[in-house]
């Protein structure tokens, strides 16, 4: 085992910070505040607004997977048999992680991390970044019991830069339930991204075990940005964030934008963060109601109506997102954003998501909005 995060900074120490509150753009109080000593951990945080604006802009995101199926191994001896089952496992719809031997994806070179993955930011040339927040996450407990005072801890690098320590600045979820270890952390990274830009970043370091249980192996990461453009559309952005399990004791997570009135011909998008969800387990679904008329699913054909949260990294269907690695299965990690043409009834006035899962146990950690104010 390498070294953890805490000393595998090189250089630079990246600390959370609160974006400045303004009349139409907002970053909400987190519920509580970590330190890199003693990071405060929650079994269960109710999803709350955590950064709202109208504004000319939207908002993108940059997403990996921080574990895969395992080809290779020193260690663990792995046939032909299963490392050619597991180069398919990455492109197939219906496997999951508890059938394979997950290691971690570390594609940086570097002797002190033990994983790291890189995904692009698209962040419009002539765009203002107005917030930008990092997920991470995962299951400390597989093959392995990874120790949690790490799970705070995160090291990112933009493009063309050199690792820098990130520390969560909120209350951290931690729940132990189902024969996994779950948390999820974040942290305001806005003045790294403000400056850096667009282009590919790398993240490393996530607090995640490896091994085979049938809990199976999961984890990764999500970093959110919201963006001004004076020639794109007036908007309603949102980010909402929290941690909750779906599982046989609570099979739905509703929550509730709020007022969020909708023009004719409205577009927008819903982005969401979720761990542990397995392809082929149907029951899986969301749905989109504005105030008027019957609440309408949504998905895509990255994501079937009745299996939604099916280990993928997708942008309205779309798996082409750069990243590296860039399975199309990530055994257990959802980034996904869905085009909300269809469920936006105009004459709507407010915005609520509901996510249900039938068999399938799921970790919710984000949800993020980016919907048409004007047209």
């Amino acid at each position: 085992m390498r070294e953890s995060a805490v000393h595998a900074v090189r250089r630079g120490l990246l600390y959370a910070v609160t974006a400045t509150a303004s009349v139409t753009a907002a970053a909400v109080t987190p519920p509580s505040v970590s330190s890199a000593a003693s990071a405060e951990e929650g079994t269960r945080i109710p999803f709350g607004e955590r950064y709202r604006a109208v504004q000319h802009g939207g908002i993108v995101r940059a997403a990996n997977s921080a574990v895969t199926c395992r080809t290779t191994g020193t260690f663990t001896p792995v046939t032909p048999a299963d490392a050619a089952a597991c180069d398919a496992a990455r492109d197939s719809d219906t496997a999951s992680n508890d059938r394979y031997d997950m290691f971690y994806a570390d594609l940086d070179k570097d002797p002190n991390t033990y994983n790291s993955t890189r995904g692009e930011l698209r962040v419009p040339a002539d765009a203002k970044v107005s917030y930008a927040r990092l997920y991470w996450g995962g299951n400390l407990r597989v093959g392995e019991q990874k120790p949690p005072k790490d799970n705070g801890r995160v090291l990112i690098a933009e493009p063309g830069g050199a690792y820098k320590e990130v520390l969560s600045d909120t209350l951290i979820g931690h729940r132990t339930a189902g024969g996994a270890d779950a948390y999820q952390a974040s942290a305001d990274i806005t003045p790294l991204v403000r400056s850096a830009g667009a282009g590919m970043y790398t993240v490393a370091q996530i607090n995640v075990a490896m091994g085979r249980t049938a809990a199976g192996a999961w984890g990764g990461w999500t970093m959110v940005v919201a963006y001004e453009r004076p020639g794109d559309p007036l908007r309603h952005l949102a980010v909402w964030d929290g941690f909750e399990a779906l599982d046989e004791g609570h099979r739905e997570l509703r929550v509730g934008f709020g007022g969020l009135p909708t023009p004719a011909r409205a577009t927008g998008s819903l982005g969401m963060v979720a761990y542990d969800g397995d392809p082929a387990i149907r029951g899986d679904s969301v749905t989109v109601g504005t105030g008027r008329g019957n609440a309408r699913s949504i998905t895509d054909r990255s994501n079937p109506a009745d299996d939604v949260l099916n280990s993928s990294i997708a942008d309205t269907g779309s798996n082409l997102i750069k990243r590296q690695p860039a399975y199309r299965n990530t055994l257990g990690y959802d980034s996904d954003v869905f085009d909300l043409r269809e469920a936006l009834v105009p004459g709507g006035d407010t915005m609520n998501v509901s996510i249900r899962t039938g068999r399938d146990s799921i970790w919710l950690g984000a949800l993020f909005l980016a919907v048409d104010a004007r047209r």
